[in-house]
């Protein structure tokens, strides 16, 4: 089972668990082997390989379609 979607820097990203402070929305900071995800709500910034990331992300939110 492939994943194809893609991951840019400035990306938000909806995760399958709340962070501990209740938020699961990420912003993508780092982009390589490793990602870098910083939370939306406290700030608090966490690095994961990239195949322990895509288990864990529910989905995409591009920049482009928050500023619409």
């Amino acid at each position: 089972m492939t994943n194809n979607i893609t991951f840019k820097i400035g990306d938000h990203v909806i995760m399958k668990k709340n962070h501990a402070c209740g938020a699961n929305e990420w912003v993508i900071t780092r982009d390589g082997v490793d990602i870098k995800i910083k939370c939306v709500n406290c700030g608090h910034e966490i690095m994961m390989d990239r195949l322990e990331f895509k288990k864990k992300v529910k989905g995409v939110i591009s920049e482009k379609s928050k500023k619409d």
